[in-house]
């Protein structure tokens, strides 16, 4: 099939998409971290086991950025992504065996073919404004699955991020090539200094420079505009860093310090308040000035990178977060108990695990609907945040079942407390259309040993005393009252 032939007609001119794509300079490009942390957060988020970044030239696909590792180049006319550019929206596949376009793909082949594939299409604008579509961000799987609603919207969400990190990094590289090389051309000197500032304004961008021997600062435009001052009032280096909290001024000291010692440059992001005292978080890039071999200057680009950080930090937060109950999920939490049991290994600090298995709730969902089962999750979700539990870990780990680590000293102290307190707590009336039953849950408290260094085992031992504590309560119901004649 050839290349041309797979554009939309929103995008008829291929020659004029393949140079927007040329224009940014990413083919063939080296890595670059902040791709790397796309596709792996890309991965996470929709658990496939690979993510990722392509780049769609007029006969080959370029992996700019994969989750695993690999790199390179592919034919386009077997790249899924050379369809995915061809719609706004994601294109998601379940089952790529069963697509006639794919089956005889050599990447969808047993015995480890592709089978599942959801990618979104990534655009890039040229100098003209025009908008097209350069590639995509996909994640794939060796076993054919669905991708809910969720899903989709946070495919698409990613492609804004990877478009938007396009957008500043291509604006950075233009305004770091116009700082670099505006003392050599004079006579220029003043088209560069206009399209440098428009590149500073589109990219909440500005370049810096410190010399070493007086610690004298010179700031762009762009950087006291993200700073809150106006412009002209030039700061000593002890004011300037007034701007960063104590930590990220000593993260960003530590990066001055490395680059003069060894010559290497740095890129660091760090959290920033403005002379306003807004929150921000900002990114700075800084590499040697030298003259005759010798150091004499740090020189480097200062940006605006709030928006992007948040979303990222939004995203990471909904692939932690079960969307119905609003506290941890499975992954979350697996992760959470290896390093908490790391961390009690390590100090001798004492770990509870509690897990939490609701009663009856199958006959809730059969009896009231699944209107109301929701209701009994949220509400053993706002349980497992209340006050009391002083900061727990809580996750929802299945469908009715709930997990609890407790690090507290006064807590773990008390595990019997514990268990009660939630038990009696998670016993709540839930009603419908006239119908009223009684939410309840079983809990199962262990705390973590000495010998105990697997995940599985102390999973298995707090299983272990939830079923026993189950069996026992069901015994309790079975046995005669005797008092009741």
């Amino acid at each position: 099939m050839p290349a041309v032939d797979l554009m939309t007609n929103n995008f008829s001119d291929e020659a004029q998409r393949v140079e927007a794509l040329h224009a940014l300079a990413l083919l063939d490009s080296e890595p670059e971290r902040e791709f790397d942390a796309l596709v792996a957060l890309a991965a996470e988020m929709l658990g496939c086991p690979n993510a990722l970044l392509t780049l769609v030239d007029s006969e080959r696909l370029w992996i700019k950025a994969a989750s695993d590792g690999e790199r390179g180049e592919i034919s386009r006319e077997v790249g899924m992504c050379s369809y995915t550019i061809q719609s706004q929206s994601p294109l998601v596949i379940e089952d790529l065996a069963g697509d006639m376009r794919f089956a005889a793909n050599p990447f969808t082949q047993p015995p480890d073919g592709i089978r599942f594939y959801a990618g979104a299409p990534v655009h890039a604008k040229d100098e003209h404004g025009e908008q097209y579509a350069i590639g995509s961000i996909c994640v794939v799987d060796t076993v054919p699955r669905s991708l809910n609603d969720a899903g989709r919207k946070a495919l698409t969400h990613l492609a804004t991020l990877a478009e938007a990190m396009i957008a500043a990094r291509s604006a950075a590289r233009q305004a770091i090539a116009i700082a670099t090389t505006a003392d050599r051309q004079a006579a220029a000197l003043a088209r560069q200094d206009r399209v440098f500032r428009q590149a500073e304004r589109m990219a909440a961008i500005g370049s810096w420079r410190v010399t070493l021997a007086d610690d004298k600062l010179q700031w762009s435009d762009g950087v006291y505009r993200i700073h809150g001052l106006p412009v002209g009032d030039m700061l000593d280096m002890p004011v300037a860093m007034g701007f960063y909290p104590p930590h990220a001024r000593d993260e960003l000291n530590a990066a001055l310090r490395q680059t003069i010692e060894t010559g290497a440059p740095f890129d660091i992001e760090v959290d920033f308040k403005t002379a306003q005292g807004e929150q921000r978080r900002v990114r700075v890039l800084g590499e040697c000035e030298t003259v005759e071999g010798q150091t004499v200057a740090l020189v480097g680009v200062f940006q605006d990178v709030t928006e992007r950080h948040a979303l990222e930090v939004n995203l990471r937060r909904s692939a932690n977060t079960d969307s119905l109950t609003g506290i941890g999920n499975r992954a979350a939490f697996d992760r959470a108990l290896d390093a908490a049991m790391t961390r009690s290994h390590a100090d001798g600090t004492p770990l509870l695990l509690a897990l939490v298995d609701l009663d009856g709730f199958k006959a809730i969902n059969d009896t009231l609907g699944h209107t109301a089962g929701d209701d009994v999750l949220r509400g053993v979700g706002r349980i497992l945040k209340s006050s009391w539990m002083k900061n727990s870990f809580a996750a929802r780990i299945g469908g009715d079942e709930f997990a609890i680590l407790i690090e507290d000293p006064g807590m773990t102290a008390n595990p019997e407390y514990i268990s009660s307190r939630l038990e009696e707590a998670l016993r709540f009336p839930v009603a419908l259309n006239g119908l009223a039953m009684v939410s309840a849950g079983t809990v199962g408290i262990t705390a973590l040993d000495r010998d105990c260094h697997s995940v599985r085992d102390f999973i298995h031992r707090a299983d272990t005393i939830l079923y026993k504590a189950k069996r026992a309560r069901v015994g309790e119901r079975r046995r005669p009252n005797r008092n009741a004649a």
